[in-house]
């Protein structure tokens, strides 16, 4: 277990981290080995956690903001704990089904489409332009969402199949 807890504009105490360390730990009733990494900041008022968990290539993210830190990251840890259980009892179920398909040697059938990776991540405001320099440092993406600061719409910007050109999708109404 790797965690990492970063300050954004803000130094970071030794209680602070001690606690969220310590609240991390209980993830290790489902998860073996990962990396985890909470950036706290502060905006206004409210103590804002993103707490981040990557495990065997999957990513779970949780952002809560709050006038109290401490209940910022329990909202966060409550939040992983349900991405995770969810993701692990959907893989028990698909591996249980898989087995008892094998055991039996039913006919071989085309598998279904299904959404095979999750990744939660926080879409922030920027011009279409931004966007395309943000796809383009990101070398393995191929798109991005973000929200267009000139309309104030969720957009879609990715790269064509030359890997030259990009196309932007933004929704009529």
């Amino acid at each position: 277990m790797n965690i990492k807890v970063v300050g954004k504009d803000l130094e970071v105490t030794d209680a602070i981290r001690d606690y969220s360390e310590k609240k991390m730990e209980k993830l290790t009733k489902y998860l073996e080995d990962f990396d985890g990494t909470v950036t706290i900041k502060v905006e206004g008022n409210e103590q804002i956690a993103e707490t981040r968990v990557s495990y065997q290539g999957i990513t779970y993210k949780a952002v809560t903001a709050h006038k109290d830190l401490y209940a910022s990251i329990d909202k966060n840890i409550d939040i992983l704990e349900g991405q995770i259980r969810k993701t692990k009892t959907k893989r028990e179920r698909l591996n249980k089904e898989a087995t008892i398909r094998a055991s039996q040697e039913e006919e071989q059938t085309e598998p279904e489409n299904e959404i095979i990776k999750e990744l939660y991540y926080e879409i922030k405001p920027m011009t279409p332009e931004d966007a395309k320099l943000k796809l383009q440092e990101n070398k393995g993406n191929t798109f991005l969402t973000f929200v267009n600061l000139e309309n104030g719409k969720v957009n879609v910007i990715y790269k064509l199949k030359d890997n030259k050109n990009y196309g932007l999708i933004e929704p009529e109404a």
